[in-house]
């Protein structure tokens, strides 16, 4: 389940289904991880064909990542059973 989310936009279009502040050809790929993580119950749920999902290393070590498009990430950390801190970010 998610726990929290770093990203207010993401929050916003989680709680509201408000997607104006997120990129319009993103939303529906958005919206497929955000139910895929909502339904996981550790991180190697999130192994789905094609999101590319991998943990992170460095300074975002214990995070894990699947992929939007292009540079586009969600990026989660994991309490317990629960996605926490979840963002959306272009973080190369």
């Amino acid at each position: 389940m998610i726990k929290s989310f770093k990203s207010r936009s993401l929050k916003r279009f989680w709680e509201k289904s408000d997607a104006k502040r997120l990129p319009p050809e993103q939303v529906t790929r958005i919206e497929m991880i955000l139910d895929a993580l909502d339904t996981a119950v550790s991180p190697s749920d999130m192994d789905l064909p094609g999101l590319r999902f991998h943990s992170l290393s460095g300074d975002r070590k214990g995070q894990y990542t699947v992929t939007i498009t292009g540079n586009w990430r969600i990026v989660f950390g994991w309490e317990g059973e629960d996605a926490t801190h979840v963002e959306h970010t272009d973080y190369h």
